[in-house]
This record gives C-alpha cells, sequence and structure tokens, in this order.
C-alpha cells in the first residue's frame, strides 16, 4: 500500500469544522481518511498551529488535492505543504486508533481500540482521544495522577473535592476511585467537556449525580459559579489547567480549600513553579511536594489552619 500525509497546522475551530462537516466530498480530495491532533495543549486553541489535521491517503496525494484540503483551512491560506510518504502500515487505522496505554501509579489509562491491563490491582479508564483535554497522555495529567496515588499511598483522606477545567473528567474519576466516599465535582469552561464528561462516566462505570459517591459536572469559569460555591469547602482541588489561570485563582481556590486541605496544581512548566507557589504561599497554602516530569511540574500545596478533621 503506498501511504502518505499532508499535515496542516489550523485552529480548533478550524478542525472541528473540518472533521464534523457533513457535507464534504472526500472525492475532490482524493478520499483522504482527515483526522484532528491537538499539537500544544497550553497554546491558545484558537491560535494557528495549537492544533493540526491530517490527511492521510492510499496513494500520493495530487496538487490539486491539497490546495483544495488547504482552503477548507483559512489560517493556513498561502502556506506551502509538502506531502509526506509513510512506511508501509495501515496508517489510516492507525491514525484513528488512538495512543498507547499509559501507567500512572495504580491507573492505567487506554482509548476504546487499545488493550486494558490485565494486572491485579490496576483502575483501567477508557478514555477516546477527542475534542476535550486530558486523555492522560501528556505528563501535566499524568503527573496528576501520580501525585493522587501517591496521596492515597500515604494515607491522605479526602472528602470533598473538586477537578477545575477537568476536560475529559479523567482526573476527577481517578479521585472518586481513591476516596469512593468522598463528594466529587468536576467543572470546565468549555462546554464541550460537559458531553465528553457524561459518554466518559458512563464507559467507565463513573455514576452522575449529586451525593456521596457520584460526580457533579458543572459548566463553569473558575470557581466565580453559585453551584460550585454551594458545593465548597474542598478538601481537595484539582486544576490542571495554565500557570497564569493557576495564579489568578490563588484567592478563590484559598476561598474554597478547607484549613488542612490540599490542591494538586499542574500545567505549568518547570520555570512556572516558583511563581504559581509564590501566588499560593501569599494565600495561606505551602509547598507540600513537587513532582517534575521532564519540563512539565506537578505542586502539591496544603493551606495552613487549624486541622478541620483528625485525617486529612
Amino acid at each position: 500500500m503506498d501511504n502518505w500525509k499532508v499535515t496542516i497546522p489550523c485552529t480548533l475551530a478550524e478542525a472541528q469544522a473540518v472533521t464534523e462537516a457533513d457535507d464534504l466530498d472526500d472525492t475532490a480530495f482524493g478520499s483522504p481518511s482527515l483526522v484532528a491532533s491537538e499539537v500544544d495543549a497550553y497554546a491558545d486553541p484558537q491560535e494557528p498551529g495549537s492544533w493540526a489535521l491530517h490527511g492521510y491517503f492510499t496513494q500520493k496525494p495530487e496538487a490539486r488535492w491539497i490546495r483544495r484540503l488547504r482552503d477548507l483551512v483559512p489560517s493556513a491560506d498561502g502556506m506551502k505543504l509538502k506531502p509526506e510518504r509513510l512506511p508501509d502500515a495501515d496508517w489510516v487505522t492507525m491514525s484513528q486508533s488512538g495512543l498507547e496505554p499509559i501507567r500512572a501509579g495504580r491507573f492505567c489509562v487506554h482509548t476504546p481500540e487499545m488493550p486494558a491491563s490485565t494486572e491485579a490491582g490496576v483502575r483501567n479508564f477508557c478514555i477516546p482521544a477527542s475534542l476535550a483535554f486530558g486523555t492522560g497522555h501528556h505528563n501535566t495529567t499524568r503527573g496528576c495522577l501520580m501525585m493522587l496515588d501517591s496521596m492515597k499511598r500515604r494515607g491522605h483522606m479526602v472528602r470533598s473535592h473538586i477537578d477545575i477545567g477537568t476536560g475529559t473528567g479523567l482526573l476527577a474519576f481517578a479521585a472518586m476511585h481513591l476516596w469512593p466516599r468522598a463528594y466529587a465535582t468536576a467543572s470546565d469552561i468549555d462546554p464541550v467537556c460537559g458531553p465528553a464528561v457524561a459518554d466518559n462516566a458512563a464507559g467507565n462505570d463513573v455514576e452522575l449525580g449529586q451525593r456521596q459517591g457520584t460526580l457533579a459536572m458543572f459548566i463553569a469559569e473558575g470557581l466565580d459559579d453559585a453551584d460550585l460555591q454551594r458545593r465548597a469547602p474542598y478538601d481537595l482541588v484539582i486544576a490542571n489547567i495554565l500557570a497564569g489561570p493557576l495564579i489568578d485563582l490563588a484567592l478563590d481556590v484559598a476561598a474554597v480549600t478547607l484549613p488542612q486541605g490540599q490542591a494538586v496544581l499542574s500545567g505549568l512548566l518547570g520555570t512556572q513553579a516558583d511563581a504559581v507557589a509564590r501566588a499560593y504561599r501569599a494565600q495561606g497554602f505551602r509547598l507540600a511536594e513537587r513532582l517534575d516530569l521532564g519540563d512539565w511540574t506537578v505542586l502539591r500545596l496544603r493551606k495552613r489552619g487549624t486541622r478541620w478533621s483528625k485525617a486529612g
């Protein structure tokens, strides 16, 4: 089989428009398989190059096909695109089959096309690749899973937790597995995450709801939301977002975190960790643990104050 690929840098909106189009005449483009992928999870999703559109062909694409494909991506106007020949393999199927399973502590995260772990004591989560961020394959998400697992192994008790910027819901699901009797809350500013979390919850035997042991999901900007305030205070806040928003949220996170409660923060580069820790120190937190994975860092912070219960 003759395999070729054309990659076009694009924005999230452009990726959605092309991959979700019902009236796209594939024959005008040589009938490629079109797959969108996130290039930089921490760039502005509407900046060109934050996403990429990949066209997989079973023959060398003609110049006119490439031009027509490029015309679907306004931000790529005038860009020279060079087709790439691929080794022998079923690249169309492989491009749609997801990423390799990853292990993080007691967790295994895999896409539907990849096998779950059969190892005893491992909690599998099946998370399809989607437009919602957080499949577990980025070091920030993986690091959070490792940090949560470490907290459980050390005996930390959690009665109420919130995952801010939940994306696929993965980190909220993991916290629920570790502390199954806790009140669990998840939120995200992106409306696409609502159905993504609902679908992923159904596929991973996670019950949605308001009571203990179920997950309450909300679309909200930060913590300035009546539902999130109503469910506060929390003794664990998880936020895998960006360094800038983490700093901006420091005051709000402190306001909803119980004394001696904890915050697991990620989505920040190692070079940004001190600035984030400093912002939270000013709000009464102290650094309890730091985990570095490549260029990325996860911080575990504990809020000062009178212990609210014996456990924690």
